[in-house]
């Protein structure tokens, strides 16, 4: 018969937190360790997260607070007495600035040939009358041109108001300006 040879493990000392953790196999340790650290983790992004929430919560009432203080208290317009003056000139820049300009110019460059050269086109908002000033060779183009911006539907009417000859430029255009009363719309 063979003999086998079989550790005993023998061991008489009391038992103590030192030989318990000198018996626990160190791969054991090691996961604890990451278990730790994962928890302290954790922990951390807990924490993080209820802080953030606390902050949330806090703006949340500011912000609520501020809403029903706004909605709670009526708005107060205060009546400032304008000089006539002033209100004057304030409408009349309004009016200025809701000019059709899109339409009028739309209208005038639709009626213009190609013999006719403009020159300048002066609005006058408070009357509704469009000044235009052109050039042309001939007082026959002048006409048409005339003729052609009274067909336009965005003109009620349209007069000549002024024409005059160039001597001073060698092929003496005729000079010409006209006036057309817009619709008001």
């Amino acid at each position: 018969m063979r003999a086998r040879n079989r550790v005993l493990k023998i061991d008489f000392a009391p038992r103590s937190v030192r030989r318990a953790w000198f018996h626990i196999h160190p791969a054991v340790l090691a996961l604890a360790g990451v278990g730790l650290l994962l928890c302290a983790g954790a922990a951390f992004g807990g924490w993080q997260l209820a802080a953030q929430k606390r902050e949330r919560e806090h703006q949340l009432q500011h912000l609520q607070a501020r809403v029903a203080a706004m909605s709670a208290r009526p708005v107060e317009v205060t009546k400032a007495a304008i000089p006539e003056a002033q209100a004057t000139f304030v409408n009349g820049a309004i009016r200025q600035l809701n000019l059709p300009w899109r339409e009028l110019q739309d209208a005038v460059l639709t009626a213009t040939p190609r013999t006719v050269a403009l020159i300048a086109m002066e609005p006058d908002a408070g009357k509704r009358i469009l000044k235009i000033t052109a050039e042309t060779k001939n007082s026959d183009d002048m006409v048409a041109y005339v003729e052609g911006l009274k067909e336009q539907e965005s003109f009620t009417s349209v007069m000549l108001s002024r024409h005059e000859i160039n001597e001073q430029d060698p092929n003496r255009p005729l000079r010409f300006q006209l006036e057309a009363t817009w619709l008001a719309r």
